[in-house]
């Protein structure tokens, strides 16, 4: 069997597809369960989070497993195929272990450095046991990813490279500013009771805001989480839970709102928004214009004529205008042309260019007739103003929406008053964001731990066929010695003993340096080939070796269902 990933983050991928994608709880659930199902597979895990959507799986065959885990995702995230397969990666064996162990440090995070992931894998291993779609391979795999990244946040100085999605979009909501001057005495919203949610609660409790109001559908989680700010030792903060209705009715209150709810279509709408900061200020919410200029192309005209120092009737009944060669300026005296070009910009066009040739000349001249006969006018050639755009009022309402998919219209751009950071234009700051220089570091980390575990895995992997031997070995020395009972009867049971002791330690000693070695060798790159020379030397029953393979996998689960029972996972 072999480890394979299929899956679509922020780097693959447009946020309009991850919205799409977005799979919900039962989805998630319903996925795992037909991949584990599907011939390929055996194992299964997915990590889904607002920017990325992973399938892991333990399978027989590369490219059945990756067309197998295609299809599935795109049946259940209900994007089609064809239009989801351009934004899917892949990645196989040690290169799918060196990716997960990069994400758990958050080196492929939007924001580099972020340990909120780590919480993500953890969730996503503790779905896999309970459902039981992982074993020996995954739950090894997430359990090591876990380590992986907990050592890179303690090892080097990553956190400093990037911080949660939280952190990041108040410091974009913020604009220069630092958080806790901006969020110090503001009424904060947050909608949704989730891990994210509560961690934006909980950050925004810590930045010095003077209220948090938490509304969800389930008012049990809203009212806790409350409990849990109010009571908290870090933070005087006064937080309530309110109900989903009585959204509209805080947003008149807010200075800022943060949305992350599992619902499949907008919680705020523009509108809503609109009536809400109405409702704050008293005035209608202004909204801003951004329909884009008409493109000008070729020679098409510009400016106006006022101010213009020709009259270009009076020329052309002066001087019997013509636009057919240089007949079209030779009337106009020198002090007209200067001024003329004074106005248009101060000559932006180099009539001096010795490199026109007649030929180019003549088709620009052929131009200048049709626009002349078309306008009217000589066509200005006057660079274009630049565009005041009419400054945008200080934000009433900060709105950040971490949902995928989305919470809130992204429509809400446009209103005056409203500022609005979402995952989209988190990506896309996030894009400029300076990496750590223990980013180096945290990679060696990575490194190091894809090849411990490579190492581990394939130890692992010719384990069964040693305990085989081993079992072999001491069922050859029961019937030998129950043979010699046979044919010397009468030996005591201090003979007997002693003859046993020896012959068992014969075995060992000719087998202890071979079966060490064999594991050495098959830790090393390249020793996956180990058991079966082994299997084929020693003429073992392959089903014995499957046998012991069960058996481990079986203590396995007893030992991760025991500990998830204590509460350690």
């Amino acid at each position: 069997m072999s480890l394979l990933v299929v899956g679509l983050s922020h780097r693959s991928a447009p946020v309009s597809v991850l919205e799409r994608a977005t799979l919900n709880a039962d989805a998630q659930i319903k996925l795992l369960q037909d991949t584990v199902a599907a011939e390929p597979a055996a194992e299964a895990a997915l990590l889904a989070t607002c920017n990325r959507i992973e399938l892991y799986a333990d399978v027989d065959k590369f490219h059945a497993g990756v067309a197998e885990l295609s299809t599935l995702l795109a049946q259940h995230s209900g994007v089609g195929l064809e239009e989801l397969t351009p934004y899917l990666y892949v990645h196989y064996e040690d290169r799918a272990v060196h990716h997960l162990f990069s994400v758990a440090c958050g080196l492929d995070s939007m924001v580099v450095g972020e340990g909120q992931v780590l919480g993500q894998i953890k969730d996503a291993l503790a779905t896999a046991q309970e459902l039981h779609t992982a074993g020996r391979l995954l739950n090894d795999l997430f359990q090591q990813a876990l380590r992986t990244g907990k050592r890179a946040h303690s090892e080097t100085g990553i956190d400093r490279a990037g911080q949660s999605l939280v952190t990041f979009g108040l410091e974009q909501l913020s604009a220069g500013t630092a958080v806790e001057a901006w969020a110090k005495g503001k009424r904060a919203l947050v909608i949704g009771a989730g891990s994210m949610s509560s961690l934006a609660a909980a950050t925004l409790a810590r930045a010095g805001v003077a209220e948090v109001v938490i509304a969800n559908r389930t008012p049990d989680r809203a009212e806790r989480l409350a409990q849990i700010l109010t009571e908290g030792d870090d933070t005087d903060v006064l937080a309530r839970a309110v109900p989903m209705d009585a959204v509209p009715a805080e947003l008149t209150r807010a200075d800022v709102a943060v949305s992350c709810t599992g619902a499949t279509g907008l919680v705020l709408t523009a509108e809503a928004l609109a009536a809400a900061v109405e409702g704050r200020t008293g005035t209608p919410v202004a909204v801003r214009d951004e329909t884009p200029a008409p493109a000008a192309g070729g020679l098409a005209l510009a400016g106006t004529d006022e101010g213009c120092p020709l009259d270009l009737s009076a020329v052309q009944g002066a001087t019997g205008f013509s636009v057919m060669g240089e007949a079209a300026v030779a009337g106009m005296d020198a002090a007209t042309l200067e001024q003329h070009a004074a106005w248009v910009d101060r000559g932006t066009v180099d009539r001096r260019d010795s490199r026109r040739t007649p030929e180019v000349e003549a088709e620009l001249i052929t131009a200048l007739a049709a626009t002349v006969a078309a306008g009217g006018r000589l066509p200005e050639r006057r660079r274009p103003e630049p565009v005041v755009e009419a400054p945008r009022p200080a934000p009433v309402l900060a709105l950040l929406d971490l949902a995928m998919p989305r919470d809130i219209d992204a429509a809400v751009h446009r209103l005056l008053g409203v500022r609005l950071v979402d995952i989209e234009s988190l990506a896309e700051a996030s894009a400029d964001a300076p990496m750590a220089a223990d980013v180096d570091l945290v990679r060696r980390i990575v490194a190091d731990e894809v090849a411990a575990f490579g190492a581990a895995q394939r130890a692992a992997h010719i384990t069964p066929t040693v305990v085989a031997l081993r079992t072999m070995a001491a069922d050859v020395v029961a019937n030998e010695i129950a043979r010699l009972d046979g044919r010397l009867p009468g030996l005591d049971e201090k003979q007997r003993g002693e003859i046993t002791q020896t012959v068992r330690r014969v075995v060992d000693k000719l087998l202890h340096a071979p079966t060490v070695r064999v594991k050495q060798l098959a830790a090393e790159p390249g020793g996956a080939g180990y058991a079966d020379a082994l299997r084929t030397l020693f003429d073992l029953d392959p089903e014995t070796v499957a046998a012991v393979s069960r058996a481990d996998d079986r203590d396995t689960s007893d030992s991760t269902e025991n500990a998830k029972n204590r509460g350690r996972e």
